[in-house]
């Protein structure tokens, strides 16, 4: 497995700084988030200031966005970096894409298995000088003059990522996407029963082998009581949202989404954070004392599940906090 970190809550000044040290303590991936700032700004100093990190969108909202500019976006990264861009993409829920961004959200399956067609197409004309020709059911791409091909891929083409709780989106990635990031409302249990059996579906239909998509698994950690807390009510947080309930339901805990939606729509932050238990807060993050214990914990439950470990914190990112448990990942398994 690698190890990696996404930069959370950092201001873009300060992103050289964070990544270069990201880089410096041994992790092999930083990648951002789209919740209060772009995505891609920050992958553009990271670029600047790294030499060996893999920079990625985790994850880039893809419906917001047309498949031409994502096109133009990852191909302009991946040139910046030296070939170390991938494009995640996710889909987010209705009610952010439609309200927030004034985006269609309709079919979102369908729409993203479409999107990620689409920008793949895009990438075959312009490495490739053929004729841009795409022509879906929601996207159309038929124009292309040589003054606005932005050249080849000479780094390749970035590997795309999608996001995905919901069976039928992790089926797209399946016959779509070169790997599926996990969201941090996981379980071992889920991703055995739910996240993997999906992807061979998808793959199936594509026919294309399932051990090839990556499974990027990003895994709330703490070592503190502090941090615990906080990742306590990002649980929280996150266990409202109806997409991610099948998580909770999967134990027998799907009153308890209901309990924590209802109250979220009151605004009682600190009576959700309240109604995560111990249990649930164990089975979904790895709390542990040191940054050796952390590791050994992560080996024990996702060895032989996941390529690719993405530490999340329950506040915001913190290098200080980390570094024990990057240092301990150098050390091989005993």
């Amino acid at each position: 497995m690698l190890l990696e970190a996404t930069i959370r809550g950092v201001a873009l000044p300060d992103v050289p700084a964070w990544a270069s040290r990201c880089e410096a303590l041994g992790f092999d991936a930083m990648w951002t988030t789209e919740t209060n700032h772009d995505p891609f700004l920050p992958l553009v100093l990271a670029a600047e200031h790294t030499s060996r990190l893999l920079l990625g969108t985790g994850v880039a909202l893809a419906f917001p966005r047309s498949p031409m500019s994502l096109a133009y976006l990852a191909h302009d990264l991946q040139a910046q970096s030296g070939g170390r861009f991938a494009l995640g993409l996710g889909a987010q829920v209705r009610a952010h894409v439609e309200r927030r961004f004034s985006a269609p959200y309709d079919r979102p399956a369908a729409r993203m298995r479409e999107l990620v067609l689409a920008i793949r197409a895009i990438w075959e004309a312009w490495d490739t000088g053929a004729p841009l020709r795409f022509e879906g059911e929601l996207y159309r791409h038929t124009l292309m003059p040589p003054a606005f091909v932005p050249g080849g891929f000479p780094h390749g083409r970035p590997p795309i990522l999608l996001a995905g709780v919901q069976e039928r989106m992790l089926e797209v990635a399946g016959e779509v996407a070169d790997g599926v990031l996990v969201h941090p409302l996981q379980t071992p249990r889920f991703l055995a029963e739910r996240v993997l059996p999906a992807l061979v579906r998808g793959a199936d239909r594509a026919g294309r082998a399932a051990a090839g998509i990556d499974l990027d698994v990003a895994l709330l950690v703490a070592t503190s009581d502090a941090e615990r807390e906080d990742v306590r009510r990002r649980v929280a947080f996150y266990a409202t949202t109806p997409q991610y309930r099948a998580v909770l339901e999967l134990d027998g805990r799907g009153a308890l989404g209901e309990r924590l939606h209802a109250l979220s729509r009151s605004g009682d932050w600190d009576g959700m954070a309240a109604l995560v238990d111990d249990d649930l807060l164990e089975d979904v993050a790895v709390c542990a004392p040191t940054g050796a214990a952390v590791v050994a914990e992560i080996r024990r439950r996702y060895a032989g599940l996941a390529a690719r470990i993405n530490l999340h914190a329950g506040a915001h990112a913190d290098l200080d906090a980390w570094a024990a448990i990057a240092t301990a990942w150098q050390v091989p398994p005993g």
